[in-house]
């Protein structure tokens, strides 16, 4: 337990201090691109493949490319576009693979190696694209993700008794869903009511998007386990003590922070600029 809290504490400084502690970009820019490259090692050892040792070298190479493209995409707005409406995409076709599962695993073949780079590159993206919008929308999404996480854990060890995906993942409970999406929503007003001047409409949008983003957040969390599930193993990686490895910590946000970016995005078009 004490392994697990000093390496949570040590995240959330280098995440803050890359944040709020420097008006350069280059910090959260170089941040990401080195959390796509772990992530990207990391999901590759998820993948089909014949031999653990002979892909060592290929896993490392996926990583370095993972990086190479999230660098692309935080230099090119439209390519960080691309790769948000991909990664979205695949978002709504696996809720249908997590319904499915294990009845229905074909998904599970080479082509996730390409799904691979979408995902963690749409996903770095979002998050720097979000964080240039105000590191407080940053720091908003986090809590709403985190809120929906923690809400769904301590309601769920409480009174879950309703198997929300039994086959992805057994200690998930509907009652711990509701009580996430719950938590989270105490965020949202608070947020609205105390931060935001909008009009009736207006709350209404960004009611909608959050509500999208903490769901969304969900089905990125049991995504990420049906493939460790698959794949018969129980953490991503190891580079984190106590906490597994990169992709374990950001599951949530593989999905949640595309759909959040891109919901900002669209709303500034219509001209909700928040």
């Amino acid at each position: 337990m004490l392994e697990r809290i000093i390496t949570a504490l040590v995240l959330v400084a280098v995440v803050l201090s890359c944040m709020f502690a420097s008006s350069s970009h280059y910090p959260m820019f170089v941040l990401m691109i080195i959390a796509a490259g772990v992530a990207g090692y990391e999901w590759f050892k998820l993948m089909p493949k014949k031999s653990e040792n002979a892909n060592k070298p290929l896993a490392w190479c996926y990583g370095i490319a993972a990086a190479v493209l999230s660098a692309l995409a935080l230099s090119y707005t439209d390519v960080a576009l691309l790769l948000w409406a991909a990664s979205i995409l695949t978002w709504v076709l696996s809720v249908y693979w997590v319904k499915s599962y294990p009845e229905y695993d074909s998904w599970y073949n080479p082509s996730l190696n390409v799904i691979g780079f979408v995902l963690v590159s749409a996903a770095v993206t979002a998050i720097y694209s979000v964080w240039q919008s105000s590191p407080w929308w940053l720091m908003y999404l986090f809590l709403l993700v985190w809120g929906a996480d923690s809400g769904a854990y301590f309601v769920g060890r409480k009174l879950g008794k309703k198997k929300l995906a039994a086959d992805v993942s057994p200690n998930k409970s509907v009652e711990g869903l509701y009580g996430g999406v719950a938590t989270a929503m105490l965020i949202v007003i608070v947020v609205e009511v105390i931060y935001l001047d909008l009009s009736l409409a207006e709350h209404a949008l960004f009611l909608i998007l959050s509500v999208i983003t903490v769901f969304s957040s969900v089905l990125g969390d049991l995504f990420e386990s049906m493939i460790k599930r698959r794949a018969g193993i129980k953490d991503s990686g190891r580079i984190l003590p106590g906490h597994g490895g990169v992709l374990d910590r950001i599951d949530s946000l593989l999905a949640a922070a595309p759909i959040f970016a891109a919901g900002l995005y669209v709303l500034k078009l219509i001209g909700v600029d928040l």
